[in-house]
């Protein structure tokens, strides 16, 4: 059922024009039999006027008087002999003639009549008058039709009429409808709808109830984001400075790079999954606001040089400034930081990365390349999934990693209507991130 409003029109008119048949079959019924009453009547009362008005019982041979053609009289007498008939008569007797009075059905001339034969006992006679029963069908049909006609035409009026009075009644509901469409994914506050209905009371409490129990279940699990974040940083930086002093005074030659990679992987764990949380389109601020992503980028490069430098890796940015998108700053930085950190970590040393901005047939176009072992082309749609490494922990690399840097990545492009594609690159040899921000970001 795709709309409420549809099915209660197409059920009402289903239901009228059911009931509206049954009562025009049986009133049909009902009427053409009241209509050849009426007419038998007709033939009854004419014979009646003919045998007060005529007195005549001469034998009158082929006498003809002028009557309707659909319509015939005789008078017989008691020997059976034509006294007179109407000119469309016929000359010859074409029923018995036992009771007083009574009807019947004859053919003659192709057609079939209705005939009365009425006794005149003062004159010792018989009145014949006679019907043809295709015209008696056709004027009671012509009565009962036009009477039927207003009632069949009455009916679009009325479909119109209740498709009017159903849109006034789905009001509320649309007015209900309009609000929830209208809420942001941050605004869980209640639901007011005025002069609501009895039958949308209870559905808008349940709303009501429903955004109550979303809105306390969010404040949780940022409370829980917020206290997470705050009691695992802690622990972990202290590990990270013990462990430092300990290798600092290392006089055991202890191995501890795996103790530091575990650490360090510890804290990337941690740092991507709270990120991922915060980037949810769910839960993510819909604020927005004018960014220029070259600038955002270059700004990143220029505080993360020592990274790039460490390695000895070439980092290029190309581009310009000035093509500005509407977007969430705090999730753009994420993104940039996320794709050229990923870029660096799996370029080996003295690399090359190149990032490149620039806006091609109304859309930004950001691609992130590198020299890396770029992703083989049947796993770049699983690489894009929450915890999926490939070649899971035995990463050709070496790299720490924990699989949700590009999950969180295509999170990003979700929320900002953006398209994420993986590729190779054709300059570097490695992998190549391309995103294409949409026009209607594009300013």
């Amino acid at each position: 059922m795709k709309s409420i409003r549809t099915y209660l029109l197409l059920a009402l008119l289903a239901i009228i024009t059911l009931v509206t048949f049954v009562s025009l079959l049986k009133g049909y019924n009902a009427s053409i039999k009241e209509a050849h009453e009426i007419f038998d009547s007709r033939l009854k009362n004419m014979a009646e006027i003919i045998a007060t008005v005529n007195h005549d019982t001469r034998h009158q041979v082929a006498a003809k008087h002028q009557y309707s053609p659909s319509m015939f009289v005789q008078i017989w007498n008691d020997d059976f002999e034509l006294i007179t008939r109407s000119d469309n008569a016929p000359s010859k007797l074409l029923s018995g003639l036992g009771s007083t009075e009574q009807f019947k059905d004859i053919n003659f001339s192709s057609y079939r009549w209705r005939t009365f034969t009425l006794r005149d006992d003062l004159l010792k006679r018989w009145i014949i008058t006679a019907e043809r029963s295709d015209i008696r069908y056709s004027l009671a049909e012509d009565v009962v039709l036009a009477s039927i006609v207003p009632i069949v035409l009455a009916i679009p009026f009325a479909a119109l009429i209740i498709w009017v009075a159903i849109g006034f009644g789905l009001k509320p509901l649309k007015a209900l409808s309009t609000q929830l469409s209208y809420k942001k994914a941050e605004d869980l506050s209640s639901v007011e709808l005025k002069n609501k209905p009895e039958e949308l009371s209870q559905l808008v409490l349940t709303i009501n109830d429903l955004l109550y129990r979303l809105d306390t279940a969010f404040r949780r699990e940022q409370q829980f984001s917020a206290d997470a974040a705050h009691e695992l940083r802690t622990p972990i930086s202290l590990l990270k400075v013990q462990l430092h002093n300990l290798q600092a005074d290392n006089s055991h030659q202890l191995d501890l790079k795996p103790l530091a990679q575990g650490i360090e992987r510890m804290g990337q764990v941690i740092e991507q999954i709270l990120s991922f949380y915060r980037h949810s389109p769910d839960q993510a601020s819909q604020t927005k606001e004018s960014v220029d992503l070259y600038l955002l980028t270059q700004q990143f490069i220029a505080n993360n040089y020592a990274q790039f430098a460490n390695k000895s890796q070439q980092i290029s940015l190309l581009g310009k400034t000035g093509d500005m998108i509407d977007g969430n700053k705090f999730a753009l930085e994420t993104l940039v930081q996320n794709l050229v950190s990923n870029a660096s970590k799996y370029t080996p040393k003295s690399g090359e990365i190149s990032v490149d901005i620039r806006s091609v047939s109304g859309q930004l176009l950001f691609s992130v390349e590198d020299s890396g072992p770029g992703i083989p082309e049947g796993l770049r749609s699983r690489a894009l999934e929450r915890f999926y490494r490939v070649n899971g922990d035995q990463h050709d690399s070496g790299i720490v990693g924990c699989g949700l840097g590009l999950a969180i990545v295509k999170q990003l492009c979700v929320l900002h209507q953006a398209e994420i594609e993986l590729g190779e690159s054709d300059a570097l040899g490695g992998l190549k991130v391309l995103i294409r921000f949409p026009t209607r970001n594009v300013s």
